[in-house]
């Protein structure tokens, strides 16, 4: 049997489109792993992404907020005690999960920048 010039044409046109869907994702939530591989230490690093491609007022803010909830995060970690209860703790899981959660919720679901968006319909086509 002979093998095909080019994998994107093969008889299942669907396995062209995965390929391209996985290629277009995979950025995406190895980026959104940052803050959680970090605990919330990189949190800026996906906001500064998105805000670096997009180019956008909003997405700098975004990126801003993270990491003044990060500095937020390390300077209460730093002037607390080492065994915490009640308040002081809630406030340290509080600035823990914004961190961590909120920055990965955010790489994951803010839109592709302006290069991806034209790579995914590009691919799509």
């Amino acid at each position: 049997m002979k093998s095909g010039g080019s994998s994107a044409a093969g008889p299942d046109p669907s396995a062209g489109s995965a390929g391209s869907v996985v290629r277009a994702v995979t950025p995406r939530v190895l980026l959104a792993a940052v803050p959680v591989v970090t605990l919330g230490m990189l949190s800026f690093v996906p906001s500064l992404v998105v805000a670096a491609r997009r180019r956008r007022a909003f997405d700098w803010l975004v990126c801003a907020g993270f990491a003044a909830a990060n500095a937020a995060w390390v300077a209460w970690a730093v002037l607390t005690p080492a065994q915490t209860r009640g308040a002081e703790f809630a406030v340290d899981l509080l600035l823990m999960l914004v961190t961590t959660l909120g920055a990965a919720a955010h790489a994951l679901f803010a839109g592709p920048g302006r290069r991806a968006a034209g790579a995914v319909t590009a691919g799509a086509e």
